[in-house]
């Protein structure tokens, strides 16, 4: 295999993962909190030592650097539920990790165990700033909202504040599946920084028409990769057979 197959193998390479990301993206438009991923992607050189022309003796091949989210705010989607919260801006609420540890999630779906504690739709716990679950009284559980600031508000008055992490970076966090995420680095951010909307959840942000049209240039690309294969191949092919001829 010569210089120009590794280099269109490494770009469809890089296609085919775009078209991953691209399809999960689709597959996730009605997950709420999801936010649309594009793929990151680094150029390699390699300079080789003989070539027909100075220009010729770097080679440029593409290697998958990794995945970064779409920060952009998903549209606020009422559910008649009052513990129901969307944070408007940046940030992650903090929730307990299966198997320990802390996890981080944008779907606001809450619900209120049998113990009384603020959990997930999935059953993850809520936490506060000091890693705490939130803990309601069964006579409280009827009168119970949830501030802008994150506050939880009881009959007889707060009963703990919901902790909202953000990061300096969306590279910072990776999805773990079930709507939560791992984050590294991230602060706590202060009741002034925070503004949740109570009665419903953030929509997904992956705008469907556009991830379309994006799933059909990739094809298309990939379809341009193999045919310019298929004709290096047939040129490899005739110059063997002119070659024969001459032996």
């Amino acid at each position: 295999m010569d210089v120009s197959s590794y280099v269109l193998l490494s770009h469809e390479q890089a296609l085919r993962r775009q078209l991953d990301v691209t399809a999960n993206n689709m597959a996730n438009t009605g997950t709420v909190g999801f936010k649309r991923e594009q793929p990151l992607f680094h150029e390699f050189i390699e300079t080789v030592r003989e070539a027909p022309i100075d220009d010729a003796k770097q080679i440029s091949f593409v290697l998958d650097f990794g995945a970064v989210h779409d920060a952009a705010q998903g549209a606020f989607q009422a559910t008649g539920n009052p513990l129901d919260v969307m944070i408007d801006g940046p940030g992650y609420l903090n929730v307990e990790a299966p198997g320990g540890g802390v996890a981080y999630t944008r779907a606001g779906f809450i619900k209120l165990l049998e113990s009384g504690e603020l959990a997930t739709s999935g059953g993850q716990r809520l936490l506060d700033a000091q890693g705490r679950a939130i803990t309601v009284p069964a006579e409280q559980a009827s009168s119970l909202t949830i501030a802008e600031d994150g506050t939880v508000m009881g009959a007889d008055g707060p009963l703990g504040q919901l902790a909202v992490s953000g990061f300096s970076s969306e590279t910072a966090v990776d999805p773990r599946g079930d709507g939560l995420m791992n984050g590294t680095n991230g602060r706590f951010l202060a009741a002034a920084e925070v503004k949740l909307k109570a009665g419903g959840v953030e929509a997904s942000n992956v705008q469907p028409i556009v991830e379309t049209t994006k799933m059909v240039e990739i094809l298309r690309a990939y379809q341009t990769s193999v045919g310019m294969s298929d004709s290096m191949n047939t040129m490899r092919q005739r110059a063997i057979e002119r070659l024969g001829k001459v032996a």
